[in-house]
This record gives C-alpha cells, structure tokens and sequence, in this order.
C-alpha cells in the first residue's frame, strides 16, 4: 500500500499538468461569437413586428436577444483583454 502512494502522486502530477491553448483559440472564438452576433442581428431584422401579437411568435426574437447579447457581451470582454495584453 505504501509503494501506490509515490505512483498515485505521479499520477495525479501528471494529470494535473497545465496545458497550453492552441495558438488560434483567440481567433477561432472571436470568429464563432462574430457569427453568432451577426446570425441573431439578421433573425432580428426578420422579425416582423405585426406578427408579435401571438405570444408564440415571441421565441425566436427572444432566443436571438439573448444569443446575440451574450456573444456581443464575450467578444467586448475578448477584445478588452485582448489590448491588455
């Protein structure tokens, strides 16, 4: 029992190493909230205000709201950290 305890240290250093990101994360993700920002802006500009009347026509706007305002928010966040650096 005694000899598992060294081996089960080294294992966990091991598994606990950092890893290094891709060099291209930055601008992979600042790519995918790009699209993702411009994909709710065009569902927006769809939207036709006379069919809001049924309440269940209220998803998708509401959908692309919050989409569209999450990945706006995240690429400001990225971009800030980004000048920084």
């Amino acid at each position: 029992m005694s000899e598992a305890a060294p081996n089960f240290e080294g294992l966990l250093r091991q598994a606990l190493a950092p890893v290094e990101p891709p060099e291209d994360l930055a601008q992979r993700l600042e790519s995918a909230l790009r699209s993702l920002t411009e994909l709710a802006a065009g569902e927006l500009e769809a939207w036709e205000l006379s069919a809001m009347r049924d309440p269940r026509n209220w998803v998708r706007p509401a959908a692309a709201l919050v989409v569209g305002g999450t990945a706006g928010v995240a690429l400001v966040l990225l971009r800030a950290r980004r000048r920084i650096r």
